[in-house]
């Protein structure tokens, strides 16, 4: 019969750690493989990414390459059929404004409104919109629902 004491764990492959600071015997005693002095060898050092000790730091020596159109993007507004199907009532138009209206969007953006082509839109609205995605354009033109882009 097997003891509890006797179990091993099979399916793990067993690592001998070796325990640092427990004498001269160990072999790793004394300054636990730490050496002797400088920051490293202190507790709680931390090694930050890009630090250089005093000489400037290589990321502040490199060039900045590369364009980026982020900061003359102008944000648009973007919402889905399915949305508009359960904000609004047949009839009835959706644009920035009636948006704002109806708690949707915060505030009016800059760059107007987008419709996006997820879920159906059965309902007959008029849509008004920067711009309106193809996927879009194919579901409301199925149904025979009016856009215009402003």
């Amino acid at each position: 019969m097997i003891a509890l004491n006797e179990l091993e764990d099979t399916h793990r492959v067993s690592t001998n750690v070796q325990r640092v600071g427990r004498g001269p015997g160990s072999k790793r005693g004394k300054t636990s493989c730490r050496g002797h002095k400088g920051d490293k060898s202190r507790s709680g050092y931390k090694k930050r990414p890009g630090q250089e000790g005093g000489q400037l730091a290589l990321f502040r020596k490199l060039p900045c390459r590369g364009f980026s159109n982020a900061r003359f993007r102008t944000p648009c507004f973007s919402i889905n059929l399915g949305r508009i199907e359960d904000l609004y009532e047949s009839g009835e138009k959706v644009n920035a404004e009636t948006l704002v209206k109806k708690g949707f969007s915060q505030k009016k953006i800059k760059g107007g409104i987008k419709i996006l082509g997820v879920g159906e839109l059965t309902k007959k609205v008029i849509i008004e919109a920067t711009s309106i995605s193809k996927n879009a354009i194919k579901k409301l033109e199925n149904n025979k629902i009016e856009f215009k882009l402003v």
